[in-house]
């Protein structure tokens, strides 16, 4: 026994040291870095509440089970149950074993439950700091913040007392067994007085738990019914379902009473099964067979007539708690037909169409500006700038370092010396060199511009493909950009990282990243400083947890020339009633917040965008001091918000159903849409970024655009934009076509484009020459009232990795052109080239020439046709004598 104990208190050791040694790391240096980025409000926040619950809950769960585990042992055991090992050995009292258990058992499960119940400590921050949404449910007329902030923490605090009640009965109950004190069939059940109180108590808050439950908890749930044709309480719900659950409440507190009583008289085990099987009986008569008998007989039968107010209910949930309340609508003639006038007034669109996709241009930037290979551009943004003075549309790609492709990957190498990736390319969506290559705005390494946007500060410590740790400040000198044969080498000046510090901060630092020579290496020294958490989008969800995030953060350049990251972030809920969710739950999102981090520095700023939502007004007393109001974002930067992506593809897919308010309509779907989609090989949804003139807007914005069809066809029913400028950000307009107008979708003009055989020729001339044809996507540009859509061609030799623009295709209407240029094809549909050409400014200048009229430029078209059908007859030609060739000799 002497060596037996020595030998535990080493394994518990282990256990202990290996257990929550790492995790004392973890939060120790957690704790450091919210210090840095200045937000320990939210880890004192989160800790002290997680502690203050778990205590609370640790308190009341150990009590109450260890109570009553004494309590069932607190007599004399009337008939002790003995158990002999072994021949050699004492019978061993089973009993009074048990006795010693009751401790550590109630401990464990005490500790089980907490741990569990402390997860909800965000949900009681939001309960304790609530706030109105100032909108009733329409059935029990409570406000929308009880269903998101009450029901959930009521929820949870009966279900956290059921559990503790039927621990105990499961606990007690066999104890009594093997005391002797209940007796189970057969001859006969007997039980103990004593102990028939205590189990006939622990019963009767059981059954009175179980009421609240149905009471306080699954009447409200049943807004969140999926019994009928939508989400939210149906007609059986309300007239069956619901006073069912009242009266099975009813039967719940009685049953508790009338267990109490069976105690009293001695008579728990029979009261208890009495009460239970009426309680089941009344349960899955009155709550299941019910109900089911009302829709089958008395809904399904009228169901439009019987739901129709439901279905109200739902739609406006639904509008109100996806923001789509709020849309403006306008309606379209369908038969507007654009002139020459039209194309010249709305020279900031057709100068802004997107001729570069994103893909292609991604694979050009890699070709052309990656530099090094271990440098990476990860993605293409959409953006808008005012360059030059004129408000033009680019794409943005930073060059970011990725430390999988060093050439040697050690560790002075990935962690002090390649620190940081270093400045961005930029290029306008629509301009092209002669050999069909992006024109850049700004590129190379130190970045250089050729526009009047500059950038100043071009070292990016924090990015999207960033996410290793790195020590800066070091006696190593950074890498910074290559310079022919020759390395430039810089030192990060910035606020960003943790200081190493005295050796214990340090060896503490080396733990967590479980580096060791972080701790004995020379280069290190203790005013060093560590960066981690790099990756902005992990870094994001640290600093603010309780948000979630758009998919798609995107690069800014400031009028400084610093570089910063936004991002969009959502407070959602998943207890909007009557609301249509998403598959996981959500049913209540809102763009409340947007997050900035410094690309340099580091620092994260999260600014309130939305205040009139009510959760991000809670969230906002739980962390006071954490968010600030849109208005103390720099100008600049506020000017290159956008509307999330994910947010949008969230509410164009629910307006295809949920545009129509009537109910009739509704059930129907008697003008149901749906977003076009294209690509045989990414199924995704017509949705751009584009600079344009709304049709009855005086200027030129920057929108997010969808398209809507009609259900089962391929016209086009109604457009959908997201503005994104000054102070129409934020708003959603809806232009509808008429229903008996016919106006080409985006599949009809592919298919016309497929069909067209000059296009087609082309296309099947480069093929045979072993080059590969991308398409490009088709973007719909609206003009006035109509629309035309633009597709651009691109190149890639064989063997090729350089994608190059060749050719612009145009549909309006009925009419096809391709061109090498937009302008071209513009000049084909429209008669004449439109006023003011962007051209390539590193081109060289051509030579003057006289300005053509319209004869030569009807001669000039003659001409090419002329060869184009000369070239085809030729082509005829040889394939006729191939064919005679091969004929076999008569």
């Amino acid at each position: 026994m002497r060596l037996r104990l020595p030998l535990i208190l080493v394994l518990l050791g282990a256990f202990l040291l290996l257990t929550f040694v790492p995790r004392a790391v973890q939060l120790y240096t957690d704790w450091l870095w919210y210090g840095e980025i200045g937000y320990e409000g939210v880890f004192l926040t989160g800790v002290t509440a997680r502690l203050a619950l778990f205590t609370a809950v640790i308190g009341l769960a150990f009590g109450f089970l260890y109570w009553n585990l004494r309590h069932a042992q607190r007599d004399v055991v009337p008939h002790p149950m003995f158990v002999r090992l072994s021949q050699q050995t004492r019978p061993v009292d089973i009993t009074q074993s048990v006795r010693r258990l009751a401790l550590p058992v109630s401990a464990v499960l005490a500790l089980l439950v907490a741990t569990t119940a402390s997860r909800g400590w965000l949900a009681a921050l939001q309960f304790v700091q609530r706030t109105p949404f100032g909108t009733t449910d329409p059935v029990f007329g409570r406000d929308i913040a009880f269903y998101v902030f009450t029901l959930p923490v009521l929820s949870g605090a009966l279900a956290l007392l059921l559990a503790l009640a039927v621990l105990a009965l499961l606990m007690v109950v066999p104890l009594y067994v093997l005391r002797g004190d209940l007796i189970l069939p057969p001859p006969r059940m007997r039980l103990e007085l004593s102990a028939g109180w205590h189990i006939g108590g622990l019963l009767a808050i059981a059954f009175a738990l179980v009421g609240m439950q149905i009471w306080f908890v699954q009447i409200p749930d049943l807004l969140y019914s999926r019994t009928g044709p939508m989400v939210g309480a149906s007609y059986a719900d309300l007239h069956a379902r619901l006073p069912a659950l009242r009266v099975l409440a009813v039967v719940a507190f009685l049953c508790a009473t009338f267990v109490l009583l069976g105690a009293a008289r001695g008579r728990t085990a029979w009261h208890a099964l009495l009460a239970g099987g009426a309680f089941i009986a009344v349960a899955v008569v009155g709550v299941l067979g019910v109900p089911a008998l009302v829709q089958r007989l008395v809904v399904v039968p009228t169901e439009l007539t019987r739901e129709a107010p439901q279905l109200e209910r739902h739609v406006n949930a639904t509008r109100l708690a996806w923001g789509l309340d709020d849309v403006e609508e306008r309606d379209l003639s369908g038969d507007a037909r654009l002139t020459l006038d039209d194309v010249r007034a709305n020279a900031p669109t057709i100068e802004n169409v997107r001729l570069w996709d994103r893909d292609p241009l991604l694979q050009t930037f890699g070709q052309l500006q990656e530099i090094r290979t271990y440098y990476d551009f990860v993605a293409v943004d959409d953006d808008r700038y005012w360059i030059d003075g004129r408000y033009r549309q680019v794409l943005l790609s930073p060059r970011e370092l990725n430390p999988a492709s060093l050439p040697t990957r050690t560790f002075i190498n990935e962690h002090l010396t390649f620190t940081h990736g270093m400045g961005v390319t930029l290029a306008p969506v629509n301009q092209v060199t002669t050999e069909g290559l992006p024109i850049l705005f700004i590129k190379d390494l130190p970045p250089v511009s050729s526009v009047d946007l500059h950038v100043t500060l071009p070292q990016i410590y924090y990015g999207e493909l960033t996410d290793n740790f790195v020590y800066v400040g070091t006696r190593r000198r950074e890498f910074d950009y290559p310079a022919g044969a020759e390395n430039v080498f810089s030192a990060y000046e910035g606020r960003g990282g943790v200081r190493v510090g005295r050796l214990a901060r340090r060896a503490m630092l080396a733990s967590r990243f479980g580096a060791l020579t972080a701790l004995l290496s020379q280069d290190i020294t203790r005013d060093s400083r560590v960066l981690y958490y790099r990756n902005i989008n992990r870094r994001a969800r640290m600093a603010l947890p309780f948000l979630r995030f758009d998919q798609d953060a995107y690069m800014v350049i400031t009028d400084a020339g610093e570089l910063v990251w936004i991002l969009d972030a959502y407070t959602s809920s998943t207890r909007y009633p009557y609301s249509e969710p998403l598959p996981d739950g959500t049913s209540y999102m809102r763009n409340s917040v947007k997050i900035v981090i410094d690309a340099y520095h580091g620092d994260v700023r999260a600014y309130i965008a939305d205040p009139t939502d009510p959760l991000v007004q809670t969230l906002n007393r739980v962390f006071p001091g954490i968010f600030q109001p849109l208005d103390a974002m720099s100008a600049d930067l506020r000017a290159h918000l956008r509307y999330p992506e994910d947010l949008y593809r969230i509410q164009t897919a629910l307006y295809t159903t949920y545009h129509m308010r009537d109910a009739e309509t509704f059930y129907h779907r008697e003008d149901q849409w749906e977003i076009p989609m294209l690509g045989a090989e990414r199924r995704e949804p017509f949705m751009r970024r584009i600079i344009m003139r709304l049709p009855d807007e005086d200027e030129a914005e920057f929108i997010f655009m969808t398209q809507f069809t009609p259900r089962g066809r391929d016209n086009l029913g109604a457009w959908m934009v997201a503005r994104n400028d000054g102070q129409q950000y934020g708003r959603l307009r809806v232009y509808r076509f008429p229903r008996q107008s016919l106006v080409f979708g985006p599949r009809q003009i592919m298919n016309r484009i497929n069909q067209d055989t000059e296009i087609a020729r082309q296309i099947s001339l480069w093929d045979q020459r072993g080059s590969e044809v991308i398409r490009g996507e088709l973007l719909v540009i609206p003009i006035e009232e109509a629309l035309i859509y633009v597709q651009p061609l691109y190149l890639r030799a064989e063997g090729g990795r350089i994608p190059e623009l060749k050719r612009v295709i145009v549909a309006y209407e009925n009419q096809v052109v391709m061109e090498e240029t937009l302008d071209e094809s513009l000049a084909v549909l429209f008669g004449v080239m439109p006023p003011s050409p962007i051209q390539d400014p590193d081109a060289p200048a051509p030579p003057p020439a006289a300005t053509p009229v319209a004869g030569d430029e009807l001669l000039r078209r003659m001409q090419e046709q002329y060869e184009r059908l000369r070239t085809e007859i030729d082509r005829m030609g040889e394939m006729l004598r191939q064919l005679q060739q091969q004929r076999p000799e008569p």
